[in-house]
């Protein structure tokens, strides 16, 4: 039986889950703010200053959402005002990669495996390469 190295890594508690997810947050929001701060000390006030405030975390955002099972274009909604909370729940899930508590989106489900140890309950994994597990895929079950 293949045993990857991330499913025999025990998941995060809730303490150290949200240290982790905070601390994401944190790393994205800071220089962000700081950028902002520069650029409105160069070219004052205005929506130049405005963009570049959410330039940093539009990036990021849009380069973490997949894993966090999040289009890309979710990234666009910091234009709008949800963006810091759709952020903060894609950190809150990255805190626990490789593990999964929410339902995987449509295209992840081939890939995906249900764990069923009593430390994994509820939870999915999802291989972080490519390369085909010795178990079969998961399927959502019927509703």
């Amino acid at each position: 039986m293949l045993v990857e190295p991330a499913a025999a890594r025990a998941p995060l508690g809730r303490r150290p889950r949200t240290l982790f997810a905070a601390a994401i947050v944190i790393a994205v929001i800071v220089p962000s703010l700081v950028i902002r701060e520069l650029v409105e000390a160069r070219f004052g006030r205005g929506p130049l200053a405005d963009l570049s405030a959410i330039a940093v975390p539009v990036v990021v955002t849009a380069r973490l959402a997949p894993r966090a099972s999040y289009r890309r274009r979710d990234a666009l909604l910091w234009l709008v005002g949800p963006g810091i909370y759709i952020f903060a729940v894609i950190a809150w899930r990255l805190a626990l990669l490789p593990y999964r508590d929410w339902k995987p989106r449509p295209e992840e489900v081939p890939r995906m495996r249900w764990l069923r140890g009593p430390e994994h309950a509820g939870m999915w994994h999802l291989p972080t390469d490519d390369r085909q597990s010795d178990r079969p895929s998961a399927s959502l079950p019927a509703r």
